[in-house]
């Protein structure tokens, strides 16, 4: 998702999704140990859930 899309979600949609990205992170680890290669899909899952995790702290520091 790009940035702007998940600026326009809301705290709970924002955090389900930090959630579900987790979960794919976490299965991509599994797979890489068990000797599946596919590094570039797990780097995209980490950035996209660092974007999110932005996104929540920015909202919640806007709402102080």
């Amino acid at each position: 998702m790009k940035t702007s899309e998940l600026r326009r979600l809301d705290v709970q949609a924002l955090r389900a999704r930090a959630n579900e990205l987790l979960a794919q992170i976490a299965a991509l680890r599994f797979g890489i140990q068990q000797k599946e290669k596919n590094v570039k899909k797990l780097r995209e899952l980490r950035r996209e859930r660092a974007r999110v995790l932005t996104i929540l702290r920015e909202q919640k520091g806007s709402q102080v």
